[in-house]
């Protein structure tokens, strides 16, 4: 029934690597949030043209928002009456380019069946691909029923506080407003990603008495505190987090447990001097931890393990003084597999792919968080084309092979959310 669909998408393989390469060659880097502007506005003034409905938002006064980084969403809209809406979100910025590159991080130069860049695989590749889909099925069913949106949102990688989060505040990206959401991460193109584990950020700092190096015990070293708090992580916590595991699908199979990363320690003096050090007894010493939890777990009990091991220092260990500052925090979120967005994506896998959809749950999160908070719809699910373990990565790169088929699998879901049909 959809094989002149397939065969559209087929067509448009070279407007998808053209789309894909455009979209990389705009270095939206977060931090600081640049050329969101530019990147929104190239993709409205493509959907203009096919006759959906554009509108920007800047979600002024969100985290890093400013004049020289305003924090620019943009939502286009594509409606024929009545019935529910379909929408596809992908967020546009990237992350740091980093080291270890051999391809130009920003050509998108195409060598085979890759584009290599930052950002290819996530996400523009999928958000080049979303567009593909909607654009053949618009051609092939002009007169469909319902609602189809895009969006490109700002920052995801630091939160998604000026993009996704704002826009469901505003009810733009929330019930009743919208029906269905499909965000085209880089999940593997066979899979469904039903949600991601919980996380909680946060800060401690160790205080100390600040004194001359040559003579430590008029002082007190705030680094020598860290360490006794680092030492009983190692000792008590991490064999206890080892323990917990989760019946969430959970990919990869190391993240089917809780864990901890100690993201940065800094201690003492400044960084970035080239000179010689001054002999200071530290007096401040911090470090920022990075908890991802299940959803058997409670974000209080979470936080209590360290209030725990901070107390029993505090009693035990002469001169312990820490503080605890909550920096950031997610609860896990999962969509029913019995959800529509669930049943209609993995049936268009077995349809396009000819196998049967996996599901599974990211160890990280993305901005179904707040579409399911604060949206309220939890009928929201990841699925788009690249192998996650590229993102991030030096030479990052999507396939396009891969690209066409999820285009098609998100096209044949599109088909049935609009139509309430099987494919």
């Amino acid at each position: 029934m959809l094989d002149a669909l397939y065969q559209r998408i087929e067509s448009k393989r070279d407007d998808l690597i053209t789309l894909t390469q455009d979209l990389v060659r705009i270095p939206t880097l977060n931090p600081p949030g640049e050329y969101y502007d530019d990147c929104c506005h190239f993709i409205g003034e493509r959907l203009s043209k096919r006759g959906f409905e554009v509108e920007y938002f800047r979600a002024l006064g969100t985290p890093g928002d400013s004049d020289r980084y305003p924090r620019v969403n943009i939502v286009a809209r594509k409606s024929s009456g009545s019935g529910p809406c379909v929408h596809f979100n992908s967020h546009i910025d990237v992350v740091a380019v980093g080291s270890g590159w051999q391809e130009d991080p920003f050509k998108a130069e195409l060598k085979g069946d890759r584009i290599f860049g930052r950002g290819t695989c996530d996400m523009k590749g999928g958000l080049a691909a979303s567009i593909i889909a909607v654009e053949a099925y618009l051609e092939e069913f002009p007169d469909h029923p319902g609602a189809i949106e895009i969006s490109g949102t700002a920052d995801e990688e630091t939160g998604g506080y000026g993009g996704v989060a704002w826009l469901a505040e505003q009810g733009i990206m929330a019930v009743p407003r919208i029906d269905h959401v499909i965000i085209p991460e880089p999940l593997d193109k066979d899979r469904v990603c039903l949600g991601h584990r919980g996380v909680w950020w946060a800060e401690l700092e160790t205080k100390g008495h600040i004194a001359h190096g040559s003579m430590p015990f008029d002082g007190d070293s705030a680094i020598r505190h860290m360490t006794a708090l680092l030492e009983k992580f190692e000792t008590e916590l991490y064999p206890a987090l080892a323990q917990k595991r989760t019946d969430m699908p959970v990919v990869p199979d190391g993240a089917k447990q809780s864990t901890m990363n100690i993201n940065s320690i800094h201690g003492g003096e400044d960084e970035g001097f080239d000179g010689l050090p001054a002999p200071i007894v530290a007096d401040s010493c911090r470090t920022i931890i990075d908890r991802r939890f299940l959803i058997e777990e409670k974000l209080e009990d979470v936080k209590q393990e360290i209030y725990s091991l901070v107390a029993d220092l505090h009693e035990k260990r002469p001169g312990f003084d820490c503080e605890v500052r909550d920096l950031f925090e997610v609860i896990p979120t999962m969509a029913p597999e019995n959800a529509p967005v669930v049943l209609a994506v993995s049936a268009a896998i077995q349809e396009v792919l000819g196998k049967p959809a996996t599901h599974v749950v990211s160890p990280g999160t993305y901005d179904q968080k707040h579409i399911d908070r604060i949206g309220k719809l939890n009928n929201c699910i990841a699925y788009g084309p690249g192998i996650l373990t590229m993102a991030h990565q030096p030479d990052e790169y999507v396939e396009v092979t891969d690209m066409i088929d999820s285009s098609k699998v998100m096209a044949t879901a599109l088909h049935q959310l609009l139509n309430g049909a099987s494919a």
